[in-house]
C-alpha cells in the first residue's frame, strides 16, 4: 500500500514539475484566406535567451542570416548563425518546419493551412525561450519573427513547463527588412513577376509605418505567385495572419492516463 501511494505521488510530481515537457509540440497556422499571402518554412528554436534575430530600427546586416530569410526564405544562414551563437553553443535546439506542401521550387504555406512539429528542446532549464522567423510570400523582403529573444518563455528556471503558449501574429507584426525596394514588379520573391531587384539601404521597420505599405500589398492583387496561385486578398495591420501554439509532449492527458493506471493498481492491491 505504501509503495503504491509513492508511485501515484511520483506521477503527480511529474505532472507538476514539467519533467515530461522537454519536447514541445509546435503548431503553426496561416490564418489568412486561401487566396491570400503565404509563408516560407518557419525557422524555430528553443534557446537560453541569448539569440536575438532582429531589432527594429537597426540594420538587417547586424543580424546574420536575417536578410536571407527576408528576401528568399532561406533558413540555412540563420541556422548557421544560431549554431555559432552562445545560444546554440549552450545546446539550444532548432528546426525548419516545412511539412506542408511544396509546389516546384516554391514552398507554399497558404492561407488556412497548418502544420505540427515536435521540437526536442534538450535541457529545459537552459533552453527556456522560443524564437521563430519566416518570410511573407510574395514580397521583396517582408518577414515575421520575434524581436525580443526572451519574449516567449516556455520553461521557468527550474525547467518546469509554463503551460500552453499561443503566439498570435498580426499584420502590424510584419517587418520590412530594408534591404530591397518594395515593388511587386521588381523581383518580388516567389512571384511570377520578372524584374531586377532594387537594393534599398534602410533599417528594419514595422510594416504599416509608411503610408505606401497598404498600396504595396494591394499591388500584388491578381498577380500569380510562384506556386501557380493568384493573390485575391491582402491583410491590414489589425488582421491576424498567423498563430503558433506550443504545448507539452506528452500531453497532460497521457500523464493522467499513467496516473489512472497507478490508482488502478492501488485499488487492485487493496483487494488482496
Amino acid at each position: 500500500m505504501k509503495k503504491t501511494t509513492l508511485t501515484a505521488a511520483a506521477l503527480l510530481s511529474i505532472m507538476s514539475t514539467g519533467a515530461m515537457a522537454e519536447t514541445v509540440s509546435v503548431t503553426i497556422e496561416n490564418t489568412l484566406a486561401s487566396d491570400g499571402f503565404s509563408f516560407t518554412p518557419f525557422w524555430i528554436s528553443a534557446h537560453n535567451g541569448g539569440f536575438d534575430s532582429y531589432d527594429s530600427g537597426a540594420s538587417a546586416f547586424s543580424f546574420p542570416g536575417l536578410t536571407q530569410i527576408a528576401e528568399n526564405g532561406n533558413t540555412g544562414p540563420l541556422s548557421d548563425a544560431f549554431t555559432n551563437s552562445a545560444a546554440g553553443a549552450a545546446g539550444g535546439a532548432q528546426a525548419t518546419v516545412a511539412s506542408f506542401a511544396f509546389d516546384g521550387d516554391a514552398p507554399v504555406f497558404s492561407g488556412g493551412e497548418s502544420t505540427t512539429f515536435d521540437l526536442d528542446v534538450g535541457d529545459a532549464s537552459t533552453n527556456r525561450y522560443f524564437s521563430y522567423a519566416s518570410m511573407v510570400v510574395p514580397s521583396n523582403d517582408l518577414f515575421v519573427a520575434n524581436g525580443g529573444p526572451t519574449a516567449h518563455e516556455l520553461f521557468d528556471a527550474m525547467g518546469n513547463f509554463n503551460g500552453t503558449t499561443i503566439i498570435e501574429i498580426y499584420g502590424r507584426d510584419v517587418n520590412d527588412n530594408g534591404t530591397e525596394f518594395n515593388s511587386a514588379t521588381n523581383d518580388a520573391a516567389f512571384s511570377a513577376n520578372d524584374g531586377q531587384s532594387i537594393p534599398e539601404f534602410a533599417n528594419i521597420r514595422g510594416l504599416f509605418t509608411d503610408d505606401s505599405d497598404s498600396d504595396y500589398l494591394d499591388s500584388f492583387l491578381g498577380s500569380n505567385t510562384g506556386n501557380g496561385g493568384t493573390i485575391g486578398s491582402t491583410f491590414g495591420a489589425d488582421d491576424l495572419i498567423a498563430r503558433i501554439t506550443i504545448t507539452a509532449v506528452p500531453a497532460p492527458s497521457s500523464a493522467m492516463a499513467l496516473l489512472g493506471g497507478g490508482l488502478l493498481v492501488a485499488r487492485r492491491r487493496r483487494t488482496k
